[in-house]
């Protein structure tokens, strides 16, 4: 009665306790009128100094977060209103290339990234289980053995030496006076009464960073399926362009040894074969080069799939790989459900949240409980005896008087860290709506700029075939062939890496819109 009247002279806007009046000092502690002066002194005292330390134990209010500039309602492109989305499609549907989505499972099954993700989510479940635990009691068995030798003017000396001489006591009941024993076997608990939800807010807390942790992996997953088609693509794209590279190298072997003919016939300069030989072992240099990027990428992709470098098998041509031939956004609220990055975030900041309301709870008086069971005996022979048999509870009541300026310390910390949470939400939700923005304008321009140069490829290869014709009845120059072959193949190496840049963007804009989540 007395603590629950005690606990009711805080006002709900956590202002400081008024100090009862004598008289209600007396209502409360159930004092007589018969009660000396001087224990009544003595009781108000202390129960002034446990008020002033209760009225101590002031939290500040919470502090608002500021205001947020709203998500915008589409993207602006494709239409308006559309809810459809790519990032909805597993991404086995979504590429369909049997190749690469053989190469993506073999990477979520043996990606060292993932497995390291997988761990961060074990650990973050051990520290629910640690903070869920902390709302129960601790039980601890304890065996115990203790042995004192007080002097003969101290009040445990001289209480055992009376003991003993009293007739109310029998031979078992002596207490040893040269050294006295102490022995205890049995259970202690502690236990923490949650009364201002401190626990249960670094539950919560925990709680959310294991669903953030989750969605960490979540989103190492979604990179994960994204990096694989990006280096896959890459691959093909180096293919690609070795098979252009031995075709023009055939095209300007042909062109070097007609001029080298047209030379000893006196139609061709040695200015002409030195220019032909030079764009010949530049082509030649590409090769190399080509070669040392597959060897780079495919070492790149083996370590995506959690293995050392070989070889991949790779059947497809970049010119067969196909993506969705629509590839709609949908809504951008769409993207707090489907990103891991966003849902993280959020996770996030609601974690910080609850540590904040952990760190304004510390403030309040905290109650321990601490009972016992078990045997307690002076000597060994009589530890089992029933009258050993003991228990009791004590309880106790803290709160903090000059260490606030901790308290305050960590509230700021948290207060910060919440708002840095808040802030970093934010930007991650700015960066979706820019990332899905560029993806969606990318794959319209780069659809359209290959388009193009294809037909500037065409355009090239048929001034290559007449240079070739002309060159043998003498109407073209050498600079000509030669600028031609050049551009020919600068053309063709060009339209395989916009090719390669188009599917990059397909996946870009896949993965922006929170697709390849299991």
């Amino acid at each position: 009665m007395f603590l629950a009247r005690l606990f009711s002279s805080f006002s709900s806007n956590q202002k400081a306790a008024r100090l009862p009046s004598p008289a209600g000092l007396r209502a409360l502690s159930g004092e007589k009128p018969g009660v000396g002066p001087h224990a009544r002194r003595a009781f108000a005292a202390a129960t002034s100094v446990l008020l002033l330390a209760l009225g101590a134990c002031q939290t500040t209010a919470p502090r608002n977060y500021p205001a947020a500039t709203p998500l915008p309602g589409t993207y602006g492109y494709p239409a308006a209103g559309d809810s459809t989305s790519i990032g909805d499609l597993p991404w086995q549907k979504f590429f369909a290339d049997r190749t690469l989505i053989g190469l993506i499972d073999t990477a979520l099954q043996q990606n060292l990234d993932l497995r390291q993700a997988s761990q961060r989510v074990e650990q973050a479940r051990a520290n629910v289980l640690e903070r869920r635990a902390a709302l129960l009691p601790s039980v601890n068995a304890t065996g115990s053995a203790g042995y004192d030798r007080y002097g003969r003017y101290t009040m445990t000396g001289v209480g055992n030496y009376d003991t003993n001489l009293s007739q109310n006591i029998d031979g078992n009941q002596r207490v040893p006076t040269s050294v006295t024993p102490d022995y205890f076997l049995g259970l202690r608990s502690t236990w923490e009464v949650d009364l201002w939800g401190r626990l249960r807010s670094l539950r919560n807390a925990a709680q959310g960073r294991l669903l953030a942790s989750e969605q960490g992996r979540q989103l190492v997953v979604t990179g994960i399926v994204a990096e694989v088609a990006n280096n896959y693509y890459e691959l093909l794209t180096l293919d690609n362009q070795l098979a252009t590279l031995q075709r023009n190298l055939v095209l300007q072997e042909r062109a070097f040894e007609i001029t080298k003919v047209q030379k000893l016939a006196g139609r061709a300069t040695e200015l002409a074969v030195q220019q032909f030989q030079a764009q010949l072992l530049r082509t030649r240099s590409l090769v190399f080069e080509n070669r040392q990027r597959v060897v780079e990428t495919e070492n790149q992709l083996n370590q995506l799939l959690g293995r050392y470098p070989g070889r991949i098998a790779r059947p497809a041509e970049l010119a067969e790989v196909q993506v969705p031939a629509r590839l709609l956004a949908g809504m951008p609220a769409r993207l707090v459900l489907r990103r891991p990055d966003v849902r993280q975030a959020e996770l996030t900041l609601a974690a910080n949240g609850a540590d904040l309301d952990a760190a304004r709870a510390a403030f309040l008086p905290a109650l321990t409980l601490t009972p016992y069971a078990g045997v307690n005996a002076f000597r060994s022979s009589l530890l089992f005896e029933p009258s050993s048999i003991v228990a009791g509870i004590l309880g106790g009541l803290s709160a903090p008087i000059l260490n606030r300026r901790a308290l305050r310390a960590q509230r700021n910390r948290a207060t910060a860290a919440s708002l840095e949470a808040y802030f970093a939400y934010q930007k991650i939700l700015q960066t979706s709506v820019r990332e899905v923005t560029n993806s969606l304008r990318g794959v319209a321009n780069y659809d359209s700029a290959v388009v193009l140069r294809r037909q500037e490829v065409v355009v090239l290869r048929r001034a290559v075939e007449t240079a070739s014709l002309l060159q043998y009845t003498g109407y073209a120059t050498y600079l000509e062939i030669i600028t031609a072959q050049r551009s020919v193949l600068d053309a063709e190496l060009s339209l395989a890496e916009l090719r390669r840049t188009q599917l990059l963007q397909a996946v870009a804009l896949y993965r922006a819109l929170g697709g390849g989540v299991r």
